[in-house]
């Protein structure tokens, strides 16, 4: 990791940007403004060179693929120059062309080359059944490679893992009631097999880009974030959805919907989850800072440990 000492002076005047004001964005001293909505040609250009000799691996198990399509939504900075420049992605099979041995071979070739000096992010749940053959992700050398052997693997040549996504950070829905595939988080998965490697939960359903990208680009600039008692970064997932609701008024007036098409009225009785829910959803809003989930409907609690069960208003969990 490096230090957090000024760009060099030559660089600062090529970029128009300073390493300080670059870290303010990530470190929440931009309050209220999006990441993807700031980051600019100049912070992409000043990052390149630092980073492009810390590869990122994204490798996929039990999950929907949403959060790799959050990201590809990503608008500023584009999504090229976020997989391309920002991040050095090496390997991710939603958007690279290689495919069956040669993408696998490049996958352990990069792995092995950068043993210990690469971030390895995690999308969907580990599926520890059966000897993990709910999820097998390719093959190499004429072996069938699950899930659970590919993150054993990685995840212990690893320097730093994101878990990003509900299903990566805590089973999320394949680890929900009446799940037969063994389905876990990538934290839980490293207790039960003793990998060391250190983990940073994004968790959502999806994440916002924001918090994909700021985190990995904290993680290599200044190391580990601050993270709370369930491994997210305090940065992103310090502040609780009801406090910052914008029907919070409602709620102090006892003002509550008996339906969800009321205009006015908080929807706490309905089901919202936003008391129990800790995420910066309202500041940073969703599709290019459109909406979000309480403009239109209610927080079911997807950042939390036990989503979705134990945030399910339909019936009490086991």
């Amino acid at each position: 990791m490096k230090d957090e000492q000024s760009l060099p002076d030559e660089q600062e005047e090529k970029t128009g940007v300073s390493r300080r004001s670059f870290l303010k964005v990530f470190t929440g001293t931009a309050a209220g403004i999006g990441i993807s909505q700031v980051f600019n040609p100049a912070l992409v250009r000043a990052l390149t060179k630092a980073l492009e000799k810390h590869p990122v691996l994204w490798i996929q198990g039990q999950g929907c693929t949403g959060c790799s399509v959050s990201i590809l939504n990503s608008v500023e900075p584009s999504i090229a120059d976020v997989i391309l420049k920002v991040i050095n992605l090496e390997f991710l099979p939603t958007v690279m062309t290689s495919e069956g041995q040669t993408a696998m071979e490049n996958l352990y070739r990069v792995a092995d080359a950068y043993n210990g000096k690469f971030s390895l992010i995690v999308e969907g749940a580990i599926p520890t059944a059966a000897d993990g053959k709910y999820c097998v992700v390719g093959e190499y050398h004429e072996k069938e490679i699950t899930m659970v052997d590919l993150v054993k693997d990685l995840g212990s040549k690893a320097g730093s893992v994101i878990a990003v996504g509900s299903c990566a950070s805590y089973g999320g829905i394949p680890a929900a009631k009446g799940n037969v595939t063994g389905a876990t988080g990538v934290m839980e998965f490293f207790k039960q097999y003793a990998i060391k490697t250190p983990v940073v939960n994004i968790p959502g359903c999806p994440p916002h880009p924001d918090w994909m990208v700021g985190s990995l680009v904290y993680l290599l600039e200044k190391g580990i974030p601050e993270l709370d008692s369930d491994g997210r970064p305090i940065l992103f997932f310090g502040e609780n959805i009801h406090e910052h609701c914008p029907r919070l008024e409602q709620y102090d007036n006892n003002n509550l919907s008996e339906k969800m098409s009321d205009a006015q009225g908080c929807r706490m009785e309905l089901g919202c989850k936003g008391p129990n829910t800790y995420a910066d959803c309202y500041k940073r809003k969703w599709n290019n800072g459109m909406n979000w989930c309480v403009d239109n409907a209610l927080c079911i609690g997807c950042v939390e440990p036990g989503f979705p069960d134990s945030f399910s208003p339909f019936y009490e969990p086991a």
